[in-house]
């Protein structure tokens, strides 16, 4: 199965945006070692600036970053095989690691949706 650790930090942390070189070679570590588990599938971070797309009703609106209603926002995700959520949780709780320094973040774990999930809901 497939899982997306999205880990979630204070837009307003700078610790948290400007990567140094511990957090990257603590990551480099993380990634190989998943890489050599056969676990890994994607890894990415992403950018402080962004925006968000909203829709209630017919009204569609979108909002540029930073998110004055959120406390914290996607700061980059990992998407991994495991066997279990049990196992992907393990992942994240040895994900959340490479983050010394970060005061306070956490990281959403989540099933990937797979094609058999969605097939019996399909129009045969």
């Amino acid at each position: 199965m497939r899982f997306m650790l999205m880990h979630r930090v204070h837009e307003d942390d700078n610790a948290s945006w400007e990567p140094n070189p511990e957090l990257i070679e603590r990551m480099n570590t993380f990634i190989g070692k998943l890489n050599a588990d056969g676990v890994m599938l994607g890894a990415e971070g992403v950018l402080k600036p962004g925006a968000v797309v909203r829709r209630r009703g017919a009204a569609i609106r979108s909002t540029d970053g930073p998110y004055a209603e959120a406390k914290e926002v996607v700061g980059g995700f990992l998407l991994v095989n495991a066997k279990d959520l049990a196992e992907a949780t393990a992942i994240a709780e040895e994900y959340i690691t490479c983050f010394a320094g970060v005061e306070e973040m956490s990281i959403e774990v989540r099933r990937v949706t797979e094609f058999e999930d969605i097939e019996p809901y399909l129009t045969k």
